[in-house]
């Protein structure tokens, strides 16, 4: 920055909106996401500094509202700000519209809470992938058997509520919440028993590692209608997509959570969501567009129903991977350390022996210290497809990752159900197996009529079939972490074997998949328990 651009009143504005006045790096505050959003698309075809460009353009600038919206380089009343933003949207609209094209809305973004949401809900809305961070309430630390007002806290579904199915609704989450209130006890009691508390382990890490069994175990009970609540921070670009998506979606409470998320996300980043309005063009264009194709696909599947049959069979299947595999990510490998084409590079690693490619995929791997050493980009030249076959909370937990695509059939009953091993053999497993019964016999009758609300009445003990296609770097690090100790005992099962199947393909591969533990743990959270209370004491 030149010195003395700005005089010393204009210093003093500036502080308050920026973490420095004199270095070359600093970092925007104090400003509303629609603002910086504006600032940044603005000072990408600018030849003046941001901090130039916000006082000449922004802060002077009357036709921004800026001292409305700021409250005057102060704390300004919420609803007050709202209004002034409104009221200078049109100049915000035609700097974001003229400025750039849809990559402008990942530069605001908002924290949005949705509560009192259900499971199946949550899954939509992680569904997004790019440009979002969700955060959900956990089954494994929480509780779910509490009432409110004498109710459980499960999703009321206004179709099935005014249906002819309501009380088989009603009555058939309601047992799978009072069998999973009943069963927490006798299983604490026998999982206690089965590994009792090491004295010198503490009572608080031993505690929270037997609630997480026992929670682990039970959650299959929890119908899919079981409210939960979410944290999500997304750029503009993210809630966009994501309100979209809800606005066409066919279940009622989709619908339901994307009117209320525009409407509160449209007081904070209302630029970057216009198009979301269901009245918009785009938007409306958008509803037809996925009408039509719906539409069209379930008709088709409806034509050839009888050829297009599959195995329930719960476990995890690859599918498909690339036999060139080794030459791509190989020539991958050299291609920024020289001045030669990606194709003869590739070529070059298909012509070297075995010996010679095994050990430059090795040079790419022996120096990773811990899972956190990220790979090179090199390994996303290989792709690999998994079809996986586990239940709806093995689902849930592996959904999240991001940087893959995935697709996911309807939830039912038609796969089977998962019933933990602590249960097997036990008076606890009578119980278990009838409410996964009386929940599929409900879910038989209400899908005839509903097939998509009936989703909401299937426990989390279903399984759920859904397809996975990721690259080897994506792979690495999801089976690297899924494995870990701490992790939920069915979906580390899922993680070890899609890294036994990659290896027993391609066994070359196996470089890349050193912090895969293939061990079982019977109280796997401990350890992670008595880490992080070591932490705490620590002030780590």
């Amino acid at each position: 920055m030149l010195q003395g651009e700005f005089t010393e009143d204009q210093l003093k504005i500036l502080e308050h909106f920026v973490t420095s006045t004199t270095s070359d790096v600093f970092v925007l505050r104090n400003l509303p996401e629609v603002i910086k959003g504006a600032l940044f698309s603005r000072y990408s075809r600018s030849a003046l500094g941001l901090r130039t460009l916000l006082l000449k353009e922004f802060i002077l600038n009357e036709d921004t509202g800026f001292s409305s919206i700021t409250g005057q380089y102060c704390d300004s009343d919420a609803s007050h700000q709202m209004v002034a933003i409104q009221k200078a949207q049109n100049f915000y609209d035609r700097i974001l519209d003229g400025y750039g094209d849809d990559s402008i809305g990942e530069l605001g973004g908002a924290h949005l809470a949705i509560e009192n949401i259900s499971m199946l809900a949550a899954k939509v809305i992680e569904d997004c992938r790019i440009g979002g961070s969700p955060l959900e309430k956990s089954t494994r630390y929480i509780y779910f058997d509490q009432k409110v007002d004498g109710q459980y806290l499960f999703y009321r579904e206004p179709v099935l509520m005014t249906s002819a199915h309501r009380e088989l609704y009603l009555a058939t989450c309601n047992h799978l919440f009072e069998t999973y209130s009943k069963l927490i006890p006798p299983l604490t009691a026998k999982i206690e028993q089965g590994f009792p508390k090491d004295p010198n382990i503490s009572k608080t890490a031993y505690a929270a590692a037997l609630r997480a069994k026992v929670l682990d175990c039970l959650r299959g009970l929890l119908p899919c209608s079981a409210m939960t609540n979410m944290g999500v921070f997304g750029n503009g670009r993210f809630f966009e997509s994501l309100l979209q998506k809800l606005n066409v979606h066919n279940l009622a409470e989709m619908q339901e959570v994307g009117k209320n998320s525009y409407q509160e996300l449209a007081k904070v980043i209302p630029s970057f969501i216009r198009r979301a309005d269901p009245l918009h063009r785009h938007a409306m264009a958008q509803t037809q567009f996925i009408d039509a194709l719906q539409q069209d696909l379930k008709q088709y599947v409806a034509l050839h129903a009888q050829s297009l049959q599959g195995s329930s069979r719960p476990g995890v299947k690859l599918i498909h991977w690339d036999s060139d595999a080794l030459a791509k990510i190989g020539g991958a490998l050299l291609y920024s350390y020289g001045h030669f084409g990606l194709a003869e590079s590739q070529s070059y690693c298909r012509q070297l022996s075995r010996e010679d490619l095994d050990q430059l995929l090795a040079m790419a791997s022996h120096n990773r210290q811990n899972r956190r050493h990220k790979s090179p980009r090199a390994l996303e030249h290989a792709s690999f497809t998994f079809e996986i076959v586990a239940d709806f909370g093995v689902y849930r937990d592996l959904q999240r990752h991001r940087i893959l695509t995935q697709e996911r059939q309807l939830l039912s009953c038609q796969h089977g159900y998962f019933t933990p091993p602590e249960i097997l053999g036990t008076e606890m497993q009578s119980e278990y197996e009838l409410a996964m019964q009386r929940a599929q016999a409900a879910y038989q009758i209400i899908s005839q009529q509903f097939a998509e609300e009936a989703q909401y009445v299937v426990p989390m003990a279903y399984n759920v079939r859904w397809y996975y296609h990721v690259n080897l770097r994506s792979l690495q690090w999801l089976c690297e972490l899924r494995s870990q100790a701490a992790g939920h005992p069915t979906y580390r099962l899922i993680a070890q074997e899609m890294a036994r199947q990659v290896v027993q393909a391609i066994p070359q591969l196996e470089h890349f998949f050193k912090f895969v533990d293939f061990e079982g743990y019977e109280l796997g959270r401990l350890g992670a328990e008595v880490r992080h209370e070591e932490k705490q004491k620590a002030g780590v």
